[in-house]
């Protein structure tokens, strides 16, 4: 799989509506049939960072997002509403999906 983490930079007078404006593009995102995740989360420590989690079956899958009418759309729309060029991680992985983190298994309740 293509895993993707980006942080964006939003400007503070943008910042609260971020998940409203980054909306269609999400969800369009989402509806791609090779997109495994597209996860926004706001940063603890900085209000006006948004980081996105994302993974996309492989390298097919993300060309296609890539070339999709809304990451186009997204390229245009989103920028004017960011602080700065945001900024990634992008690496290829030998599975797909997320692994079990067994140094903190959680057992059974109940």
């Amino acid at each position: 799989m293509i895993f993707i983490t980006a942080k964006f930079q939003v400007l503070p007078e943008h910042a609260d509506a971020w998940p409203e404006i980054s909306r269609a593009f999400t969800e369009a995102t989402r509806a791609e049939p090779g997109c495994l995740w597209f996860d926004w989360s706001r940063s603890l420590d900085d209000p006006n960072e948004y980081v996105l989690v994302e993974a996309f079956r492989d390298g097919d899958a993300g060309a296609a997002h890539v070339r999709s009418e809304h990451f186009r759309n997204a390229q245009e729309e989103l920028p004017p509403h960011l602080a700065e060029t945001p900024r990634i991680v992008n690496a290829v992985l030998e599975q797909d999906d997320w692994s079990r983190l067994g140094e903190m298994e959680v057992a059974p309740r109940g």
